[in-house]
């Protein structure tokens, strides 16, 4: 038996309860109120069951279907990270601590309130942005509260919770994510998923079976041309389809800061500061959740950091041991007996390895 079969084993037996073909109860988007509890973008079946796992940058072993694209919900806010870092890197966002308005005009961010709000702000969760993007208020979003965070839950989902200061209120908010996608269309004045594929995708070795979609009203003109704006994940449909095993191929390049065989695809210094503990939420970084005090999984190490999408799919990446592992629909509830799993391959591999002759 390799090494990871009991991990393999114990993932294909906690599937998801979410259906593979009823996608009228498919997403999450139902849980929210009407008139915002329907689609706006396109979803498809789910497979079943899938992951890779790299060990010291190689794969070591796959199951289910590695291949097929399948929606990551919001796993997508982890690309939108990394798209804000070629920014970045590329002189387009030389400071994430300006206010959006400064660079962005026109999209709302110009009223004193959203005024304060900055790029940092977005990417960690902390922006308070107020208004409506493409059609839904951020009240819809607000009191959200996840299995992740470790903070309890204070309030009804969607009630209208007073807003704080930017900056200084950390809120799990897929409509102020969407309004980052927005701005950052704008900063690169080129369709996102273009953008993607050019400096993220094609360096890592991706795959052409993937693809990133919006809603049927999120067009937008810029520079006389029509574009789609793209949300950071499958709330209410659209989003990006991608396979478990070009997930891993992005998540090798973050484990290895940045770079992927010869290619500095995004700077090291982006990449430290993608799981560098948000001041007010030691548990988020930018777009990704941080394994401060293992309070994500315990079976994982602190030195951890995970991007999490609903339904559930996991990539953790785990620099202490030279791992990233996705897995696949699996239920979110036991993330941490896979990892906890997979730790256990790890420790007897390292236990059983030969020691090296004089």
């Amino acid at each position: 038996m390799q090494p990871f079969q009991e991990a393999i084993d114990f993932a294909f037996a906690h599937e998801t309860s979410w259906s593979r073909e009823n996608l009228d109860n498919f997403g999450i988007h139902k849980a929210d109120p009407a008139p915002f509890n329907q689609l706006l973008g396109p979803v498809h079946p789910r497979g079943g069951v899938s992951g890779v796992i790299h060990v010291a940058g190689e794969k070591v072993c796959e199951w289910g279907e590695p291949h097929r694209a399948d929606l990551t919900f919001s796993i997508a806010k982890t690309y939108l990270a990394m798209l804000a870092g070629v920014a970045h890197d590329t002189g387009l966002l030389p400071d994430v601590h300006e206010p959006v308005y400064r660079r962005v005009a026109g999209i709302g961010f110009e009223d004193a309130h959203n005024a304060q709000v900055t790029w940092m702000h977005l990417l960690q969760q902390t922006s308070e942005w107020e208004g409506s993007c493409f059609g839904i208020p951020d009240q819809v979003d607000r009191y959200r509260h996840l299995q992740y965070q470790p903070t309890p839950s204070v309030g009804k989902k969607g009630d209208a919770r007073p807003l704080q200061t930017p900056g200084s209120y950390w809120e799990y908010n897929d409509v102020r994510i969407n309004q980052l996608a927005l701005a950052l269309l704008h900063v690169f004045r080129r369709p996102l998923p273009d953008v993607f594929r050019d400096t993220i995708a094609k360096p890592c070795g991706v795959s052409n079976n993937w693809k990133w979609e919006g809603y049927h009203n999120s067009w937008v003109e810029i520079d006389g041309q029509r574009m789609q704006s793209v949300p950071g994940g499958t709330h209410w449909g659209g989003g990006m389809s991608i396979s478990s095993a070009d997930q891993a191929l992005i998540g090798q390049m973050l484990l290895n800061g940045g770079r992927l065989g010869a290619r500095q695809v995004l700077s090291q210094a982006w990449v430290r500061s993608m799981h560098a503990p948000c001041d007010i939420a030691n548990w988020y970084g930018m777009l990704v959740w941080l394994n401060t005090q293992r309070g994500i999984c315990k079976g994982a190490s602190e030195s951890s950091y995970f991007c999490i999408g609903a339904g559930a799919s996991f990539v953790w990446i785990d620099p202490e041991n030279e791992l990233v592992a996705v897995v696949r629909w699996i239920e979110g509830s036991h993330i941490n007996g896979f990892c906890e799993l997979v730790t256990k391959a790890l420790n007897t591999a390292s236990a059983t390895k030969p020691s090296p002759t004089a």
